[in-house]
């Protein structure tokens, strides 16, 4: 998969360096990976949350950071909608961010 934008993942994990290990294992494996539907997603990821509009959530850190991504399957993109802590995640739609 295509990800956009791995910035946004740096500028989180800058702000709260004990996400970047898990975020740096995410994104790998996300770019590693071949979603063509849904069900792939929960295949490689249980817990993660598909919430519609193509948005999925996925927890972060054992939980303690959330992220937000919109999936293209036609063109493998996933783009990185949001990235935050619980609090910051409740204050927000995710799917419309």
């Amino acid at each position: 998969m295509r990800i956009i934008a791995l910035r946004a993942l740096r500028d989180f994990w800058q702000q709260h360096p004990n996400a970047e290990q898990p975020l740096r294992a995410w994104y790998h494996d996300v770019k590693q990976a071949t979603w063509r539907m849904p069900a792939d997603v929960k295949n490689a990821y249980r817990n993660a949350s598909l919430i519609g509009n193509n948005r999925i959530v996925f927890n972060i850190k054992g939980n303690d950071y959330r992220l937000v991504v919109s999936v293209q399957y036609q063109q493998s993109i996933v783009y990185i909608r949001f990235v935050g802590t619980h609090e910051q995640y409740d204050r927000v739609d995710a799917t419309m961010v």
